[in-house]
């Protein structure tokens, strides 16, 4: 009976972060339309943020960290191991976005970076890793 209840409770977590990381990406789609670009960067580390969490839920033993560092949670959860080069760059790239749009001594230079391109570009690519860890999931 334990590992009925385990199981349900692992599903729940799943579905708990993976309920949010859409939320969030429907906001970053919402950002990207009315041009909100220093929120699109934010709302896209975020998706990837909870994904992660969603992976390690879904794999790992113990909960996932409380951190925001997205290279310890896809280090963490071993999926930075099964991702691309390309992918594990964009986990690079995508790391200053939630502190720098936090703090006002970053918040010039980061939109200075945060052209209508960049971030078309940041929000395609992490629709695109959220959708490849989602199907991963389903293996």
């Amino acid at each position: 009976m334990p590992q009925i209840s385990d199981h349900k409770k692992i599903m729940d977590r799943v579905a708990y972060w993976l309920d949010i990381a859409d939320y969030d990406l429907e906001t970053a789609q919402a950002m990207l339309t009315t041009h909100r670009w220093l929120y699109v960067g934010f709302m896209c580390h975020q998706v990837l943020e909870k994904t992660l969490k969603v992976y390690w839920c879904a794999t790992q033993p113990e909960e996932p960290p409380y951190t925001h560092n997205l290279i310890k949670l896809s280090e963490g959860s071993g999926l930075a191991s099964l991702m691309s080069e390309k992918q594990n760059s964009f986990i690079d790239e995508m790391m200053p976005l939630n502190i720098e749009s936090r703090y006002p001594e970053y918040k010039k230079a980061l939109m200075e970076r945060l052209t209508p391109e960049y971030c078309k570009s940041v929000y395609d690519n992490t629709n695109e890793l959220q959708q490849w860890i989602k199907n991963r999931l389903s293996k």
